[in-house]
């Protein structure tokens, strides 16, 4: 497509907090195409609802919604999927490619974000302090016993860029760092200070357990029964990656039974999850919205990433990240 045609061109914009801190991200948008079309719900869409509003786009800057065939099928004039963040996990990536569909994302642009969040998270768990406000809030003084990251082992389950700004900062708290990933060798593990071990020494012996896997079918529903099982008495878990990696009620079951001191959860296996969702009963369990990636610096360089992209694939330029390259190969 050229160039002069951006202007007649449609693009759909689904993630909530696109040009939230940066209002020229829109206003840069609106001026470079014909219409922009915006999420009209405060949150992720499913298939259903995004068949109305995929007909007649050129571009889809996507959140995380439910990008399936059936979607795709309906984006006639759909040229671009550019992915806000970096899974491509909701989007169905071999109905994409077979229909000449361009996915892009953007690696790096929320890692610092989503490792901050993660040791927030970490540092919460451990000194109670949900539970310490919410007891000063109601009038009580209670004295919580907490656990401190100082000697403490964590074991990163996953060592991506992600995982990597999580250990750098756990360093500072002078942790033992342990990793497990198949794709990172020993070598690699000591040029970052952290040791490479297997999954099963890393779960018996940290503290903290903090998932950092991409998700796959390999991945998924990782977390299970066994896996908390081989989880140290009175450890902590984290995930700030997917809410597929984990089995909820196996994790429910761990907490109830007291396997497991406590856990943070920032993504679930349904989103948003239903009021009566088991864990949001349990006083040691910290829930928040997927709101990894939600700061000022990850969002706005997020939206600038994925909308580059957009604009790049409509203009007939390839994106500098590209999630099916071989969609440029045939």
């Amino acid at each position: 497509m050229e160039t002069k045609l951006l202007s007649e061109c449609r693009v759909l914009v689904t993630p909530t907090s696109f040009g939230k801190d940066d209002p020229t991200l829109k206003s840069t948008l609106a001026k470079t195409v014909g219409k922009v079309i915006y999420n009209p719900l405060n949150r992720p869409l499913t298939s259903k609802e995004l068949l109305p509003l995929v007909k007649d786009a050129d571009g889809y800057i996507a959140g995380l919604d439910q990008i399936d065939s059936s979607v795709l099928e309906a984006a006639d004039r759909l040229k671009v999927i550019a992915r806000y963040g970096v899974g491509v996990d909701r989007v169905d990536m071999k109905a994409a490619t077979k229909m000449g569909i361009v996915v892009t994302n953007t690696p790096g642009a929320n890692s610092v974000a989503v490792a901050e969040l993660t040791i927030a998270l970490m540092l919460a768990l451990g000194r109670q302090l949900c539970r310490a406000d919410q007891a000063t809030r109601s009038g009580e003084w209670p004295r919580y016993s907490g656990v401190g990251l100082r000697g403490k082992t964590v074991g990163l389950v996953g060592f991506g860029t992600i995982g990597r700004e999580v250990a750098s900062r756990l360093k500072g708290f002078g942790c033992r760092i342990l990793v497990s990933d198949p794709c990172v060798t020993c070598e690699v593990g000591e040029g970052h200070g952290v040791q490479v071990v297997s999954l099963e020494d890393l779960l018996a012996s940290s503290d903290f357990v903090s998932l950092h896997a991409s998700l796959n079918p390999s991945t998924s529903g990782m977390v299970d029964h066994a896996f908390l099982q081989k989880m140290k008495h009175g450890a902590f878990v984290v995930n700030t990656a997917r809410g597929e990696l984990m089995d909820e009620e196996a994790l429910r079951l761990a907490l109830e039974k007291g396997h497991l001191r406590g856990a943070a959860l920032d993504c679930f296996r349904k989103e948003p999850p239903g009021p009566d969702h088991p864990l949001l009963c349990l006083p040691q369990v910290i829930l928040t919205p997927h709101t990894g990636s939600h700061t000022d610096e990850a969002t706005n360089a997020m939206g600038w990433m994925s909308l580059k992209a957009c604009l790049a694939v409509l203009s007939g330029d390839r994106p500098a990240y590209v999630a099916n390259p071989e969609i440029y190969e045939r």
